[in-house]
């Protein structure tokens, strides 16, 4: 397994248009978030990244959204994904469509992301999926430069395991097809091979107990306290003596 941190130079497309198919990609991708977009509340929401900024979120009941990223026209706050200008705990949720494809170290981006997210807030998180078509293609000469071939392409499982860590509990995940001739996907292999669905979904809210209880020790046993109580009796006894 590659490590997530890269020293390659990546370069993020400005726009869904920038990549083949990528209008039936972010449409379908939009299509599948809107029943849990419709589930958010609070007062504020960040769209990290171009890509993020283009995902159709006027049905989320949070009405303050703002679009953050290095360089756009849709953005309204300049500033990297590792370097949010927010404070801690200030924002309830966040959307990064294919953020971390992009990403030279999306480790540190998960992390500046639990770090402005409120208690239970929300983060939703998509990519393309490495064992689909799509993924599997990357290895044809002369793709790799392109997106969204250029991009990282990052397995489910791993995704969820980052999340983990970070003591996040996944409430849905899904992968889809997207075909260019239907803008939903491909509904045949989104139902019975979900595996080879060339996007994936995660999206988790954030929790600040821990996912596994575990038992709390006693700090004084029985058998300590007896001794405690033997050694008072002890000294008062002897002082008695010396006072006879």
């Amino acid at each position: 397994m590659k490590p997530a941190k890269t020293r390659q130079i990546l370069t993020a497309p400005r726009s869904w248009r920038d990549m083949p198919w990528g209008d039936y990609f972010r449409d379908a991708l939009t299509q599948q978030l809107q029943p849990y977009l419709g589930k958010l509340y609070g007062f504020h929401m960040l769209k990290i990244g171009n890509l993020s900024a283009e995902i159709n979120t006027s049905h989320c009941p949070i009405s303050h959204q703002v679009n953050v990223g290095e360089q756009g026209d849709e953005l309204q706050v300049i500033a990297r994904a590792t370097q949010l200008p927010f404070e801690s705990k200030s924002i309830d949720a966040c959307l990064l469509a294919h953020t971390l494809s992009w990403s030279q170290d999306p480790h540190r981006v998960l992390r500046e992301v639990d770090r402005v997210l409120i208690d239970d807030g929300w983060m939703i998180i998509s990519g393309f999926n490495p064992f689909s078509l799509l993924g599997i293609s990357k290895g044809i000469p002369g793709l790799h430069s392109r997106a969204p071939w250029s991009g990282r392409m990052f397995s489910q499982m791993r995704l969820l395991d980052w999340l983990h860590l970070l003591n996040y509990e996944v409430v849905y995940r899904t992968r889809f097809q997207v075909v260019p001739w239907h803008r939903q996907g491909g509904k045949v292999i989104s139902a019975h091979l979900p595996a080879l669905g060339c996007l994936n979904v995660v999206v988790a809210r954030k929790r600040t107990f821990p996912l596994t209880p575990t038992k709390v020790k006693k700090s004084l046993s029985k058998t300590q306290l007896r001794q405690t109580v033997n050694a008072t009796r002890q000294f008062r006894n002897m002082k008695d003596q010396d006072s006879g």
